[in-house]
């Protein structure tokens, strides 16, 4: 559960984002382009096939749903890995995920424990997951879309995200209450 007061602060980093790239507040947010700017590269698994190619092929061909994106530490410096097998509206999340994860401050930690499995931290995954979808569709661009009309697949599109991303953040931002007062 997040704590109090997360998802105000969620948004107010993402609103912070835009305003420092230049963008406005409903505005598409590129997170390849953030990452950029936040000077964090990122790398495809597909990027890497000379590198580690065994297991490029197991996370892009046999398994692809077995890896999504993983930050990797080397000292301060972060880089953002991200399977290219996925979909684009998929990469654009876990890439976004990934960011939050650096924009909330999370400390790296183990990718597994001593008996081979992931270990995860819940409360930083769900804060990280909530920044994710909140840097792609902020409550501003949720409300911007319900008083613009736009069907959900239309704003998805625009957005870069998939149709059940901005789905799931025009339901839960309360988009369509202001609305209803017009």
């Amino acid at each position: 559960m997040l704590r109090r007061g997360f998802k105000a602060e969620a948004n107010a980093i993402a609103l912070e984002v835009r305003s420092d790239l230049g963008l406005e507040p409903y505005s598409p947010l590129n997170p390849f382009a953030l990452a950029e700017y936040l000077a964090i590269p990122v790398w495809s698994l597909g990027s890497m096939q000379q590198e580690i190619g065994q297991a490029i092929h197991h996370f892009t061909h046999a398994e692809p749903e077995a890896f999504s994106a993983i930050t990797v530490f080397h000292g301060p410096q972060r880089t953002i890995v991200h399977n290219d097998a996925h979909g684009i509206t998929r990469q654009r999340s876990n890439v976004a995920h990934e960011l939050a994860h650096c924009l909330l401050g999370h400390s790296p930690m183990e990718a597994l424990d001593s008996y081979g499995c992931r270990t995860l931290n819940p409360t930083i995954e769900e804060e990280a997951a909530w920044l994710s979808g909140t840097l792609l569709v902020t409550r501003e661009a949720a409300v911007s879309i319900v008083r613009r009309r736009l069907q959900n697949i239309q704003a998805a599109e625009l957005y870069g995200v998939s149709l059940k991303m901005m789905t799931y953040r025009i339901n839960v931002t309360g988009a369509r209450k202001p609305t209803r007062r017009l």
